[in-house]
């Protein structure tokens, strides 16, 4: 009998050793995820105080167990931001501005320490969420839409209305503004400048313009006259409006 309970048992312990190792295997499955190639995963152990980038097709481990443990999903691919506000030009032009632009997280370790609050943004890789653009929307506001405004505003003080050279502005904003956001881990790929001006500036743009060409024709004067005698005119608006007819009357 002993004999027989003894292999019984060990048949038992046998098929408990299986079921834990059984168990354990699918615990460190389910713990696991993939990144992706258009994924850039980074995670920290100790609550965001220093980062670890995982490469593509390394597993993520979920941090069971570590309640400081934070994970971050950041796109690999380019993203689509804009930013509006109110800047002036030389000789004290205001106008409102509107940038479109394209961006590259290029450096996610770097990008993570200017938006921290990133940290609970993603919480599993595979999730169809993880590469939500709007997730983004505020670290956008607060790490490259700052910085972009920071630039612009220095550049268009010494920018004539008139004379400028959007395309020229452009490609120097993006060059400089590159410069102040490249070592916080983003790049940006083009910008799209557009300037909203009142209807004084942009009166004072036509005039200015108008005025030039009869310089290089001259006629100067024709043209100052021309000038003043449309800033004198007066706007007439005709308005056309149906005389109501009389009902025909019925014999």
């Amino acid at each position: 009998m002993s004999k027989l309970y003894q292999a019984l048992s060990f048949s038992r312990f046998n098929q408990n050793v299986s079921r834990f190792t059984f168990l354990a295997l699918l615990l460190i499955l389910q713990a696991c995820n993939y990144a992706k190639s258009n994924q850039q995963v980074v995670t920290s152990d100790d609550c965001g105080m220093n980062w670890k980038k995982i490469q593509a097709g390394d597993a993520v481990p979920k941090g069971m167990g570590n309640p400081c443990f934070m994970k971050v999903v950041i796109p690999n691919f380019p993203m689509q931001g804009d930013s509006r506000f109110i800047s002036n030009l030389k000789d004290r032009v205001r106008a409102s501005i509107h940038i479109d632009y394209d961006y590259s997280i290029t450096e996610p370790l770097a990008f993570i320490k200017q938006a921290k609050f990133l940290g609970k943004a993603n919480a599993h890789a595979d999730s169809g969420e993880a590469l939500d653009p709007a997730s983004f929307e505020g670290a956008e506001n607060m790490v490259i839409d700052k910085r972009i405004r920071d630039v612009s505003k220095g550049l268009f003080l010494k920018e004539d209305i008139v004379e400028l050279d959007q395309a020229e502005l452009e490609s120097q904003l993006l060059v400089e503004s590159n410069k102040v956001l490249e070592p916080l881990g983003v790049h940006l790929n083009f910008i799209t400048l557009t300037f909203d001006l009142d209807e004084q500036t942009r009166q004072a743009i036509d005039i200015s313009t108008a005025m030039k060409i009869y310089e290089s024709k001259g006629l100067t004067d024709v043209g100052k006259e021309v000038i003043v005698s449309r800033a004198g005119a007066t706007k007439v608006t005709v308005e056309n409006k149906l005389t109501p007819q009389p009902a025909a009357q019925e014999e």
